[in-house]
């Protein structure tokens, strides 16, 4: 497994210490920047023996940017800085993982429930999942005669540092109670999924957005 992080070395360094067994590998690009994401990518498939089985483009950034509150300069930005990474980010690494991938690979980009409801207080957040769903059923038609599979995880709220602040009361409570089980996901739960769509068994899921939010937004 080859572990991608931007600024968070010690973290990639301490996961890669729990990993199983050998040959795994930390490689480091700002997904914003076409490229490093090559080098990154090239770098990964050398440390892997070669080749890229699994490509999960997990990496995303969330900006606060409501239309009525910020300036054009501020605007402009999110929407760069957003797209660049979360939609751009993802299709590049997907473009330069498919050169080293083979029959049998898989793609699994992690959206969200904000490409179908809207996410007011950060556009292009919801834009850039939204694009990655498109993305990801593109890629879907255009690999499978390769019998490479494409897929994408669309969760809610889950527990990570992107949303920390977002889930400390009082609005940790209201978020909570937009599920009937009134809570958030666990990464593990978000985690299931993708080992799913990373398997062989997952062939026929290509194309597919699976809804992961607990029951909180239902379409």
């Amino acid at each position: 497994m080859a572990i991608h992080h931007r600024d968070s070395a010690k973290e990639a360094e301490d996961l890669l210490h729990e990993l199983p067994g050998q040959g795994h590998a930390v490689v480091r690009a700002d997904l914003a920047d076409p490229e490093a994401v090559r080098t990154m990518v090239d770098e990964a498939a050398r440390e892997l023996g070669g080749a890229i089985d699994v490509l999960v483009n997990n990496a995303g950034v969330f900006f606060h940017h409501p239309v009525t509150e910020t300036s054009y300069e501020e605007w402009q930005d999110a929407w760069r800085r957003t797209l660049g990474v979360n939609l751009l980010g993802a299709a590049n690494a997907a473009w330069c993982a498919l050169r080293h991938m083979s029959s049998g690979a898989r793609i699994i980009n992690v959206s969200s429930r904000g490409a179908f409801r809207g996410e007011p207080d950060s556009p292009a957040y919801g834009a850039s999942k939204a694009g990655m769903n498109a993305l990801s059923q593109s890629l879907a038609i255009a690999l499978a005669p390769r019998g490479i599979a494409v897929a994408a995880v669309a969760p809610g709220f889950v527990e990570t540092d992107m949303t920390n602040e977002h889930l400390k009361a009082p609005r940790g409570d209201a978020i909570r109670a937009q599920s009937p089980f009134g809570r958030v996901a666990r990464p593990e739960e978000i985690a299931a999924a993708v080992l799913y769509l990373a398997s062989p068994a997952a062939e026929w899921a290509s194309g597919a957005v699976l809804d992961l939010n607990g029951a909180s937004y239902l379409r």
